[in-house]
């Protein structure tokens, strides 16, 4: 279970996050939705240690995450898990290299720096690849891709870190409605198949609605809407959203893709 206890993060005289405290049980997908410069990507960030928090405390079952330093950082990095908005991929290497630098934290630092991955990692990687759809490309140059295809190589890369926790930060915000139906897909499928924790940050309340399990609203840094899907009305989030709600609120695209064989080997 996570938990945070009256979490702050100030930058100068500003609060992006003002005193949240929330708690995630395992194995939930969770959106948090608000207007950009809420909070949401800061939340995030706090979470992942990205940024530390100001003030308060966060807590993952009896570890207090905000305590860390040093090794024990670098342990919880690995257990909870950042997909990014940019993709952040090395595009001079391959996909499957690309993925494999997930599997830093568990390899000595020798064969990190040399790229030296054992029969068992690659395999883990290449079934993380299958399970997106994309292991066709694990040999191509990542900078040859779509940006579909790089945030799928973006998730498999979180998921070869074999985390409990995956935090992904707007994944979706600069892909088509054909490849935004993928990922949000592939992300479900890790909650609801391999039991992961989820954590998206989404501007969109319809994609919200759709694949979460629980929403979280923000504005001005501040906790300001927690529940089901279903309890965040039209007025709720015109409430939230105020001048973008139009925006939000629009109905979405429905995109006819969906790949063959979406199913992710549990690790």
């Amino acid at each position: 279970m996570l938990r945070l206890d009256n979490v702050v993060k100030s930058f100068g005289a500003k609060r992006a996050v003002d005193g949240i405290s929330l708690t995630v049980p395992a194995g939930q997908m969770v959106g948090v939705i608000g207007q950009s410069g809420s909070g949401k990507s800061t939340l995030l960030r706090m979470i992942n240690r990205l940024n530390d928090p100001s003030s308060g405390s966060i807590y993952y079952g009896d570890v207090n995450v905000t305590a860390l330093k040093g090794r024990d950082l670098r342990a919880w990095r690995a257990r909870c898990a950042m997909i990014f908005q940019q993709f952040n991929l090395s595009g001079r290497l391959d996909v499957l290299t690309n993925v494999m630098m997930g599997r830093a934290y568990h390899a000595p630092l020798s064969r990190s720096l040399f790229k030296l991955w054992t029969d068992e990692e690659k395999a883990l990687g290449l079934s993380a690849l299958e399970g997106l759809d994309i292991g066709r490309l694990a040999a191509q140059r990542a900078d040859t891709l779509s940006g579909g295809q790089q945030q799928r190589v973006a998730i498999a890369r979180a998921l070869v870190q074999e985390p409990e926790i995956i935090l992904a930060d707007e994944p979706i915000a600069s892909l088509d409605p054909r490849n935004t139906q993928v990922v949000m897909d592939a992300l479900q499928h890790i909650n609801r198949h391999l039991g992961m924790t989820v954590m998206v940050n989404l501007h969109s309340l319809e994609l919200a609605r759709k694949y979460c399990d629980r929403l979280v609203g923000l504005a001005g840094g501040r906790l300001v809407f927690d529940g089901v899907p279903a309890e965040l009305t039209d007025r709720v989030a015109r409430d939230l959203y105020g001048l973008e709600s139009g925006e939000v609120l629009a109905p979405e695209a429905k995109p006819s893709f969906l790949p063959d064989g979406l199913a992710l080997a549990n690790s």
